[in-house]
Parts: structure tokens; sequence; C-alpha cells
């Protein structure tokens, strides 16, 4: 399947983010003071590691030399225009229910709703019974807190021994209450609900916004 009919078979399904008229103006201007400008796409990839909050890498490239697992899809206002986006396979789960939008403060921004895949950390368990019942308290209580200061956790795994393992980003992140919520909130609510939880564990470098190698 050549390049072109491979594009029109992506556009048919629905979109994966959603591009506000004002990005879609922005992007658009961009886009047609390029040489290439009417050969150009937007490609979008998520270029951060496992664990870590969303870094997102946005550049034009020509439609026709996206990949066969990419996906290709147009967005168009008759009284703005229209324009290609090209979203890398390692992303398309990732950004799917995502708005792409531009504010004269922000400049291009991506609200996403979801949430980064955890790190595989070796010697770490999670896929059995008790990661399970981990994740559910994350997901249904300890997310939910932490929503309202604009952070999450994200669960690694268990050693088995009692510790949980976790991560930490969007709004605690970085912050100077971050460890003390970790410990003091999400440690507790763990290890009153889940008895084989004893203590946690926070992987995430909150100095540097990476995950350290863990020992």
């Amino acid at each position: 399947m050549s390049p072109l009919a491979t594009e029109s078979a992506k556009t048919e399904v629905g979109q994966i983010i959603t591009v506000t008229p004002e990005a879609l103006q922005e992007l658009v201007t961009l886009r047609d003071s390029e040489p290439e400008g009417d050969r150009l796409g937007l490609r979008l990839e998520i270029v951060s590691n496992p664990g870590e909050d969303f870094k997102y890498d946005l550049s034009f490239d020509i439609v026709t030399k996206a990949a066969f697992s990419d996906e290709v899809r147009t967005h168009t206002r008759p009284e703005i225009g229209s324009l290609k986006v090209i979203i890398a396979a390692s992303a398309i789960d990732l950004l799917e229910g995502s708005t792409l939008d531009h504010t004269a403060t922000q400049g291009l921004v991506i609200r996403n709703p979801n949430k980064p895949k955890a790190p595989s950390v070796e010697g770490l368990i999670s896929n059995d019974a008790l990661s399970a019942e981990v994740e559910a308290l994350i997901k249904d209580e300890v997310n939910p807190a932490l929503a309202a200061h604009g952070g999450f956790v994200t669960y690694v795994g268990h050693d088995g021994e009692g510790t949980a393992y976790l991560t930490m980003g969007g709004g605690c992140h970085g912050c100077s209450m971050s460890r003390m919520t970790m410990l003091d909130g999400v440690q507790t609510m763990m290890v009153e609900q889940i008895p084989e939880i004893e203590r946690v564990r926070d992987l995430t470098d909150h100095a540097s916004g990476e995950n350290p190698y863990y020992h």
C-alpha cells in the first residue's frame, strides 16, 4: 500500500486529539510559512520515559513520510484551513482524548487526560492480585484526592516484602510537599486498607524530574 493510500485510510476514523480553532490557526500559519508548507503535517510524539510527566515533541514533517504504524488525521475548519496531524505509533494510546490548544500566555499546549505508563523495574512484582488491589486503591481513592493539587501517582510494583513503589507526577511533582504527601497521605491510606502493604517508597527524583535507577 502506498503512503498516500495509507493516509487516506487512516483519516476515515475519528480523531485521537482535538485541535482547537486557536491552535489550528497558529499551526496553519506556521506551516504555510515553511518552504514545503503544502506537503507538511504536524508530527506529534511523546519523548518522555515511562513514569515521567509527559514531554512532547511537535514538528512539521512531510506527510508521505509517515510510517505505516503512525496515524494521520485531518483537522479542518473552513474559515481557517486544513492541517494533517501525524501521531507517532508509540503515542497513539497515550494521546487518546487529548486537546491541542493555543493561548497567548502558554503558546501551544497539550491537555492530556491520560497517565504515563509505569516504568519497568527489575525485581518488582506488578501483575499479581496484590498489585491489582493497590492499583484499584490508587485509581479510586489516591489519585482523586491528589487531583485537587493537580498531581497523581503511578504504581510501579511491590517487592513481596511489604513495600509498594510509586512515582509521582503532575502538580505534586517537584513540590516541597510532594514527598510528605506521599509518606503521610498515600502511605497511610495504603497501610490502613491493604494489610500486605507496610510502607510506600517514591521512585521519583523530585529535584531533577527523572526516575533514578532502582537498586
